[in-house]
């Protein structure tokens, strides 16, 4: 995962190879903790159906690769401004930040010899 701050938003990507937007999962609990979660459609079992009798498989490594990560947010985010999309197998998450309030600019205060 990478995450990116800019002067607006935070920006967080993921690789999610082989997965479509139905397989990923984006949510913000309570406390600001960003969820992110994705598997894999049910697939077919081991490709059963497109083999030819006698067929023995010696190893099945490329099981279901779930994952699930979750980070903590910064206070300064707009959770209701959440986007997420999913583009050539990665996954980029967009929180933007609240808009800081205007700096008073300084100014010169007048001294006088009474109050």
């Amino acid at each position: 995962m990478d995450w990116v701050e800019t002067p607006s938003s935070h920006v967080l990507r993921v690789n999610v190879p082989g997965l479509g937007k139905d397989d990923v999962k984006v949510q913000v609990d309570e406390g600001k903790v960003l969820t992110i979660r994705g598997a894999p459609p049910a697939a077919k079992e081991k490709g059963k159906e497109d083999e030819e009798e006698g067929t023995v498989w010696h190893v099945a490594e490329r099981g279901k690769p779930e994952f699930a990560r979750a980070v903590a947010l910064p206070e300064n985010v707009r959770v209701d401004g959440i986007r997420a999309g999913l583009e050539n197998g990665v996954l980029t998450v967009v929180v933007p930040k609240e808009v800081a309030p205007a700096r008073p600019k300084p100014r010169s205060i007048a001294v006088s010899s009474k109050l």
